[in-house]
């Protein structure tokens, strides 16, 4: 995770963003080249932006690295991208201690290959310890199925008579969500131009403020980055309120829980 870029900002950077990263088949595609060479390439992109991303100060970083939908596509398709994705991540490892980057997984993990989780768990327990940018890869994730999930869990406990039916609010079924005790995305990019968010965070990214970008995931890197959260923070976040509510509770530093 080493680059010749430095990036410091003077303005707010947010505490929470959330990448699709979109666009590896055509990178490659458009320049004649077999569409594991885009996923190659977008590993390094990985690396530059996990490396912007904690130079700015950000805390969370969100990529969605593999969705469930992706178990479709062909064998050979994903076998590629499950052995690219476990061996840069064991490639990156001491580099994301080095910069005290503490790495967590999230996702569907009975579908993963048995190895493959083993080696990820490994490089999530050698990061625990680090407490600067916390970097989250979905992995075998799709929102849909973190809230069935969710559900099955809730009514569990319903069952068990630990929580009541009228019991079950907002804050109880965040607490069984994936990504419980991690803040929602403040920002959601997606590289490669598509306007969906393809089964991403649906719960977390309610009050989020999405950015399409038609540049390739292979061709994002800290600059545009950097080019986001600018624009980031030139929007008003209303949060169901009226503009005037909404910069009266900026100016005294509170908002509403979204």
């Amino acid at each position: 995770m080493t680059t010749s870029k430095t990036y410091t900002v003077n303005f707010p950077v947010p505490a929470h963003i959330a990448m699709i990263m979109d666009g590896n088949g055509r990178w490659a595609r458009e320049r004649g080249l077999e569409r594991a060479a885009g996923h190659v390439e977008g590993v390094n992109t990985v690396r530059r932006v996990t490396e912007a991303a904690s130079q700015l100060g950000i805390k969370y970083l969100t990529l969605y690295a593999f969705s469930t939908e992706n178990w479709n596509r062909p064998r050979e398709e994903v076998n590629i991208l499950m052995h690219l994705i476990v061996t840069a991540i064991e490639r990156e490892t001491p580099d994301l201690i080095k910069n005290n980057v503490r790495l967590s997984v999230i996702g569907d993990y009975s579908r993963v290959p048995a190895d493959t989780m083993t080696r990820l768990n490994q490089c999530v327990a050698d990061t625990a310890h680090c407490t600067g940018l916390n970097l989250i890869l979905a992995i075998s994730y799709s929102s849909r199925w973190e809230i069935v999930e969710a559900s099955r869990r809730l009514a569990v406990l319903a069952v068990e008579g630990k929580i009541t039916p009228e019991s079950i609010d907002a804050d109880i079924l965040e607490k069984q969500l994936a990504t419980t005790g991690i803040p929602d995305p403040d920002i959601l990019i997606r590289t490669g131009g598509d306007m969906r968010v393809s089964n991403f965070l649906l719960w977390q990214i309610a009050y989020t403020e999405l950015f399409v970008t038609q540049t390739y995931w292979p061709d994002f890197d800290g600059d545009q980055l950097v080019d986001i959260i600018k624009q980031f923070n030139t929007r008003q976040r209303r949060f169901g309120l009226t503009g005037e509510q909404a910069e009266a509770l900026n100016n005294t530093s509170s908002r509403p829980s979204s």
